[in-house]
């Protein structure tokens, strides 16, 4: 037998109320001038300044600097920001967007050169040697699972093409997982942040790669994702379908420890060419790549079909994933979102190259993610 390791080590504070723990937490370890990492948007709103209230006893800078898919840049701006506060710890406050770039500026304020270098296929990837300040992270979308994940994606800055820091020391030291913060959060962006989460869980288990304990994350992840998205759409208050998305955000971030699939390699592109949403990409292409997946393992729907309780095995699963998305308000194709036939020959290698689809159930060729984007459009 290969020898396989496992590791499953962040401290995970979860509940409502856990933000009001962090400036505690942070004494404790004798952080005194944290920065707050966070996006543009939620910088501005009433939910940024109940929480910087939560931090008394610290002298807190915030860098608001991330928006869209982030980029190399965002990172190097946080970074500056970093040095200019005097920083010792960074606070990544947001989405899987601000936690990424949340997790590599404390290696960016730390280490030379620019954050591109160490993204794991640099054909020089410089090392993360220097000790790095205290990290702590707290979601405010159930999606990407950042906040427990142990790789970082930044975009170059002209290309947009994604590319992925990965090591465990970027791991979050605490994480503060309070399903208040999700709470006034848009439908929309409920709906493709939870789909990103239910792809997380589906893919991790359709992977082939040997990782029992993933296995069973991912599929409880996408039981109680299942049971919870429809109504986290339709009633934003509703504390406990909120808190189960959460929940199946961070196990499905956990799960992808055994990698991903086709379904991110297309959602990657995307991102890169159409610079679209990730959770909204991957809904978008999710059923029709698994449609597509499904005669390579077949068993592995059957169970899926269980557990969110659909009739028809494989087939009926395909059929609930589109039910459901119909339900939570996402219709419609790529066409619908501006991918035209015209964006193919920028799209297809992109996805034919993305490391994710290395572990694709089903080996797929630039013939058949073309095929795949016709079918989705």
């Amino acid at each position: 037998m290969t020898i396989t390791r496992f590791a499953f080590p962040t401290t995970i504070h979860f509940g409502a109320g856990a933000r009001r723990l962090v400036a505690g937490h942070l004494l404790e370890q004798g952080v005194r001038r944290p920065l707050v990492v966070t996006d543009r948007a939620l910088a501005r709103l009433p939910v940024m300044a109940e929480f910087l209230g939560h931090l008394g006893g610290l002298q807190v800078a915030v860098y608001d600097g991330v928006h869209g898919n982030p980029t190399c840049a965002q990172v190097m701006a946080g970074a500056a920001a970093f040095k200019a506060h005097g920083a010792d710890a960074v606070i990544g406050f947001g989405g899987g967007a601000a936690l990424d770039v949340a997790k590599v500026v404390g290696v960016a304020a730390t280490h030379e050169g620019d954050i591109l270098e160490y993204v794991w296929d640099h054909p020089q990837v410089r090392p993360i040697v220097n000790p790095l300040p205290c990290f702590v992270a707290l979601p405010t979308t159930s999606g990407t699972g950042s906040e427990v994940g142990r790789s970082a994606v930044v975009s170059e800055n002209d290309t947009h093409h994604k590319r992925t820091v990965f090591s465990p020391k970027i791991l979050a030291q605490a994480v503060f997982a309070d399903p208040e913060l999700t709470l006034a959060l848009p439908a929309p962006v409920t709906a493709a942040t939870g789909m990103d989460a239910l792809t997380h869980n589906i893919e991790s288990w359709l992977s082939p790669a040997y990782h029992p304990l993933c296995d069973g994350i991912a599929l409880e992840g996408l039981r109680v994702g299942a049971r919870a998205l429809a109504t986290a759409v339709r009633e934003p208050g509703n504390l406990v379908a909120r808190a189960d998305m959460m929940m199946s955000s961070m196990m499905g971030a956990i799960a992808f420890q055994k990698d991903l699939g086709s379904v991110h390699a297309c959602a990657h592109a995307l991102g890169a060419v159409v610079d679209m949403h990730h959770g909204l990409a991957n809904a978008l292409m999710i059923d029709t790549v698994l449609d597509w997946n499904r005669e390579a393992v077949p068993g592995k729907f059957d169970e899926m079909a269980h557990v969110v309780g659909a009739a028809g095995g494989g087939a009926g699963f395909i059929a609930w994933l589109r039910r459901l998305k119909a339900e939570i308000g996402i219709t419609g194709g790529l066409a619908q979102r501006g991918v035209t036939r015209e964006h193919l020959p920028r799209l297809v290698p992109l996805a034919a190259k993305d490391f994710t689809g290395g572990t694709n159930p089903r080996p797929a060729t630039e013939a058949d993610y073309e095929r795949l984007f016709l079918q989705a459009m």
